[in-house]
Parts: structure tokens; sequence; C-alpha cells
């Protein structure tokens, strides 16, 4: 898949959503759109239709699981959560998460499970 992908990075924390871009930039990738809460990125992904989102789990109002319960089937969503356990993960994924990526995490793991899916 090209490198022009729109990628919806979803995380309450402005830090993370800057450490992904910028390894998202570092690989070539430009089209991003943020979202700091799971209501706004249940809109973003309606109004903007990103190719990708990388969803963080814990959030204050709406949480990534309710995100996936909304938009799971119709989305390419990668979670991104500090929460490792297995029960958490088996359930995003049964919710429509096409994979997991534990916090912390490096730029090579990242960009390895988000181009195995960009390449779908």
């Amino acid at each position: 898949m090209a490198k022009d992908i729109k990628i919806l990075l979803v995380d309450d924390s402005a830090f993370m959503r800057k450490v992904l871009r910028d390894i998202f930039e570092s690989a070539g990738y430009t089209n991003f759109i943020e979202a700091g809460n799971g209501t706004e990125a249940i809109q973003k992904f309606r109004t903007e239709k990103p190719d990708f989102i990388f969803l963080d789990i814990i959030m204050p109002d709406v949480n990534g699981m309710d995100v996936l319960r909304e938009i799971g089937s119709e989305a390419k969503v990668i979670v991104v959560s500090a929460v490792g356990q297995k029960d958490v993960i088996e359930q995003a994924k049964t919710l429509g998460a096409l994979d997991y990526i534990v916090k912390p995490f490096d730029r090579d793991q990242v960009l390895e499970k988000a181009q195995r899916h960009f390449g779908q």
C-alpha cells in the first residue's frame, strides 16, 4: 500500500500521539489525523475515513474497547496500549482489532506490525 495511507492516531496523551507520528514519519508516511479521546476517534473515523487506526485502550470519556465495539467491524484497528494482559488482548481482537502492540514499544516493532497489515 502506498505511503499516503491515512492514519488516525488515538491516544489521550499528546506525547504518545507524537511518538507514533514520528515513527511513521521516519518511515515516509505523511497523512495523519489525531484524536485525544474515544468520542473524537469515532467522529473522526466517520468523517475522515482513515485507512488505519492506532488506538489506545485506557482513555477518559470513551475508552478504546468502547471505540472497538462501535467501529471495530468497519475499521482497520491496531491497538497500542500499556495494558498487556492476555484476556484484554483477546477481547480487543474479538471486537475487531487486527493486532495489539504493548507499550512501551520500539520503532521497529510498530513499523513491522503496521506494515504487515498495511499490505493487506
